[in-house]
C-alpha cells in the first residue's frame, strides 16, 4: 500500500473527482501536487498563509498596530477574499462538496475565514467575545499548511505507525512519575512543600522532563538521591520517542516512490510515476505530468 505522505488527499473518492472539463482541471491543480501548476498553487498558498499569520502577529504589537492599522486591515480583507475564493473553488470542483466541507481540511478552511467575517458582519460581536480573540483566531490558518506540505503527511503517518510504541512508553513514564512522586511525598512530607501525592507527581514530571521550575525542591539527603535518579531517567527517557518516530521515518523512506496521480475510473490515488495501469481497477492511467526536476529525479 503506498504511503499517504505522497498525497495531499489520501482518499479522493471520498470527495469525488470530476471526470472531465474545467472541474477536472481545477481538481488536478488544487488536489494533486505532481504537476507544475499544482506545485505553483501549493507554493502560492503557503506564501499567502505565512504572510497572513505574520500580519496577525504584527498586528498584536501595539506600536505596529498604531502605525499600520489601516494597511494591515486592507491586507487582511484581501487575504480573506483570496481564501474565500479558494474555499468556494474547492467546493465547486469536487462531486461531493458536503463531504469536503465537513472534512478536517474543509473545517480548517472555514475557520480561516469566519473570524474576519464575524468581526465585519456582526458589529455587536464584541459583546459576546473580545474582538481581539476573533483577530487572533486567524493564526489558525497556519494549520492549512498541512494540506500543502507533503512532509506533514509523512510525519502524521510516522506518528500513527508509532502510536502503540509511544503509548507503551507513555504508560511507563506515567508509572515512574506516580511511584517517584508518591515516594517523594513520603520522604519529604508537607513540611518541605510536598503537601500531597499530586504535588509529588507534579515535581516528578518537571524533574523527568528536565524543566525544573525550582518551586519545589528536596531538602533531605534521601530526597536529593531520588531527585538525582529522576534527572538521569529523564535525560535518557526524552530520547526514546524521537528514536521511535525516526525509525518509522526510515521505514517510509525505504518505500517505493509514489505520486498524487489519480485514476479517472476508480479514483484511487498514489500510483508510481512509471505506472501505466491502475493497480486497483486495471484502467489505463493518464500520462504522468511532471516538470524537469521530476525528470531528473
Amino acid at each position: 500500500m503506498p504511503p499517504p505522505s505522497a498525497s495531499r488527499n489520501p482518499d479522493p473518492d471520498r470527495f469525488g473527482k470530476p471526470t472531465s472539463g474545467l472541474r477536472l482541471a481545477l481538481y488536478t491543480i488544487i488536489f494533486e501536487a505532481d504537476t507544475r501548476a499544482g506545485k505553483a498553487f501549493d507554493v502560492g498558498l503557503i506564501i499567502l498563509i505565512l504572510a497572513s499569520v505574520a500580519a496577525v502577529v504584527l498586528d498584536s504589537v501595539a506600536s505596529i498596530h498604531a502605525r499600520f492599522a489601516f494597511e494591515l486591515r486592507v491586507f487582511e480583507l484581501l487575504v480573506t477574499a483570496a481564501f474565500t475564493i479558494e474555499y468556494l473553488v474547492r467546493l465547486a470542483c469536487v462531486r461531493r462538496p458536503d463531504r469536503y466541507a465537513f472534512s478536517v481540511f474543509g473545517i480548517i478552511d472555514l475557520l480561516a475565514l469566519l473570524p474576519t467575517y464575524l468581526a465585519v458582519l456582526v458589529p455587536g460581536m464584541h459583546a459576546l467575545i473580545d474582538v481581539r480573540v476573533l483577530r487572533l483566531l486567524r493564526v489558525f490558518r497556519v494549520f492549512k499548511l498541512t494540506e500543502y506540505v507533503a512532509e506533514y503527511g509523512a510525519l502524521g503517518q510516522a506518528l500513527a505507525a508509532s502510536r502503540r510504541k509511544i503509548l507503551v512508553f507513555m504508560s511507563f513514564v506515567l508509572m515512574v512519575v506516580v511511584v517517584m512522586g508518591t515516594l517523594m511525598y513520603v520522604v519529604e512530607g508537607p513540611e518541605h512543600g510536598y503537601t500531597s501525592i499530586p504535588v509529588g507527581v507534579y515535581w516528578a514530571i518537571t524533574t523527568m522532563t528536565t524543566v525544573g521550575f525550582g518551586d519545589i525542591a528536596p531538602k533531605t539527603g534521601i530526597g536529593r538521591a531520588i531527585a538525582s535518579v529522576m534527572m538521569l531517567l529523564g535525560w535518557g527517557t526524552l530520547a526514546v520517542p524521537t528514536g521511535i518516530v525516526s525509525a518509522e521515518f526510515t521505514v517510509q523512506r525505504q518505500g517505493r516512490r509514489t505520486t498524487t496521480r489519480t485514476c479517472h475510473e476508480c479514483l484511487s490515488e498514489g500510483h508510481s510515476p512509471n505506472a501505466r495501469f491502475c493497480s486497483d481497477c486495471g484502467a489505463k492511467l493518464p500520462a504522468y505530468q511532471h516538470d524537469a526536476a521530476d525528470a531528473r529525479a
